[in-house]
């Protein structure tokens, strides 16, 4: 845990070390001024500015991955409704066939970066408010350090239970260098207080460079909140009833956001509509600066359609899935959620057969043919799953409601599907449940709804049968020991006050 939780100071501040020439006595009777250290460096409103900057860096690592697979595989494989032809990808394919251990490489990066983010995240509240500067901007910056926070610690709660809760820099002194794990409902309510914090730190309602908005903060609060109601918490219709009400304000001021559901499936994986519409908060990239690296994975292995070297099929849709959606869906059409075919990197006026459901809502276009290098976001929240957050927790809190049939049908609606009308309250949870399975389908999305629901979607039949027990379309069967992902080997060695999930 030292080395993982631990604030590595020089790292955050490299490319911003001065060195000065000295005289060897120089040297030896003064302090070094180039010796830059977190009491010496947060000074002004530039070094609050790289401080926040520093938290964002930590979205990034979980992304991409080559022929090894990638650490966002993990939950989607856990869903049971992946495939891949990727057959050296072990860390998934342990998973997919429910038999993951402590060792798999996924889960320690998922580890490993979200403690890094919130790390940083630390220092950036430890040492902001010491600084001179403007109260307004820094109020923001906090702000946005307390969401970044929020939102590691729902990404790790969720994975891994529970872990520990460090909320200050960490050194060789500090009483949590070895700590113990703090119990889901502390987690969540620090995640939930550092939430509402920023939410009132003045943050924009829009920022076309990607930074965190009011938007999403209410976003993220309104999915916790739906996630308190549900499983591990159980806290039931006060949580519903929150998770609406904070969905239902940025539904009623989705223009001054600038929310809206794109018109065209092609503008999710549009770079020209980062940060707008739909997009509420996405993990940035840059091509040929910081490219996305996700491409490898979704593209076919060995079919040479690409101009990425590295062409894997580490992912694609289970076929049993793509048949449950209903007849006509525009999403499982050619080119919309999904390619079947694709042109040949050596002669683009011939087409070839994929002989699979790849991942085209992801696919980034002129990167695949021409440049190799991705400009695509990944978003975390969008609007669509903002709609549907409102539809079924305003369900759970007083049945269907006009505002949530508005939403789930206009969901359907861009889909060409039939609009829903006249549902009971467990026919209308259902609904919302299949929409979100299809609508958000690969996008580290399903197997938390998976976990909090308790369900697992029949894609046989369309039902939900219990989390326990529910077989995969190919076998597998999930036990009690699948609501939860191993605690990684190396953390449980170096920190012995960490207890390991039941069942690994």
């Amino acid at each position: 845990m030292k080395t993982n939780i631990k604030v590595k100071f020089q790292v955050l501040i490299t490319g911003f070390l001065l060195f000065f020439g000295t005289s060897c006595s120089d040297f030896l009777e003064e302090t070094d001024p180039s010796n830059i250290t977190a009491d010496s460096y947060y000074k002004t409103a530039e070094h609050a500015q790289t401080a926040v900057t520093a938290v964002y860096s930590s979205l990034k690592d979980v992304r991409g991955g080559s022929y090894g697979g990638g650490p966002w595989l993990m939950a989607e494989f856990a869903t049971g409704l992946a495939d891949s032809d990727l057959g050296q990808a072990d860390n998934s394919n342990i998973i997919r066939n429910l038999n993951n251990n402590s060792d798999n490489g996924y889960g320690l990066t998922h580890w490993r970066s979200n403690y890094e983010g919130i790390a940083n995240a630390n220092l950036a509240i430890s040492k902001i408010p010491g600084i001179q500067m403007n109260e307004d901007l820094k109020k923001r910056y906090l702000g946005e350090a307390k969401f970044l926070r929020a939102h590691y610690y729902y990404q790790l709660v969720r994975l891994f239970g529970k872990v520990p809760l460090i909320l200050e820099p960490i050194d060789l002194a500090s009483p949590d260098l070895y700590p113990t794990q703090a119990s889901e409902e502390e987690i969540y309510a620090q995640i939930v207080k550092d939430l509402i914090e920023a939410e009132a730190a003045g943050l924009p309602l829009k920022d076309p460079a990607g930074k965190v908005t009011t938007g999403a903060i209410k976003t993220l609060l309104s999915s916790v909140y739906l996630t308190m109601a549900g499983y591990p918490l159980q806290k039931g219709a006060s949580h519903y009833t929150l998770a609406a009400a904070k969905a239902k304000e940025v539904i009623d001021n989705a223009a001054a956001y600038g929310y809206s559901l794109f018109p065209s499936y092609n503008d999710l994986h549009d770079p020209a509509k980062k940060n707008t519409g739909e997009n509420i908060f996405m993990v940035q990239y840059k091509t040929l600066t910081a490219p996305s690296n996700w491409q490898p994975l979704i593209i076919p292995y060995n079919m040479n359609i690409s101009a990425y070297s590295d062409q894997t099929g580490a992912i694609y849709a289970n076929l049993d899935f793509i048949k449950s959606y209903e007849p006509g869906d525009k999403r499982v059409e050619e080119k919309a959620f999904y390619y079947t075919e694709y042109t040949l990197k050596t002669d683009r006026t011939k087409t070839v057969k994929l002989g699979g459901y790849f991942l085209y809502k992801h696919f980034d276009v002129q990167a695949n043919l021409l440049s190799a290098s991705a400009d695509l976001n990944w978003s975390l929240y969008r609007y669509a799953e903002l709609l549907l957050i409102y539809a079924e927790a305003s369900n759970e809190a007083s049945g269907p409601t006009a505002l949530a049939y508005e939403g789930l049908n206009a969901i359907r609606n861009r889909a060409g599907l039939a609009p829903h009308a006249g549902l009971s309250q467990a026919a209308f949870r259902e609904a919302v449940w299949r929409e979100k399975w299809h609508e958000l389908s690969y996008e580290s999305v399903t197997w938390f709804d998976m976990v909090r629901t308790r369900k697992g979607y029949n894609v046989k039949n369309g039902t939900f049968d219990d989390f326990v027990g529910h077989q995969f379309a190919y076998g597998p069967t999930l036990s009690e020991r699948e609501l939860l992902f191993p605690i990684p080997t190396s953390e449980i060695r170096n920190n012995t006050n960490l207890v390991q999930n039941p069942g690994y």
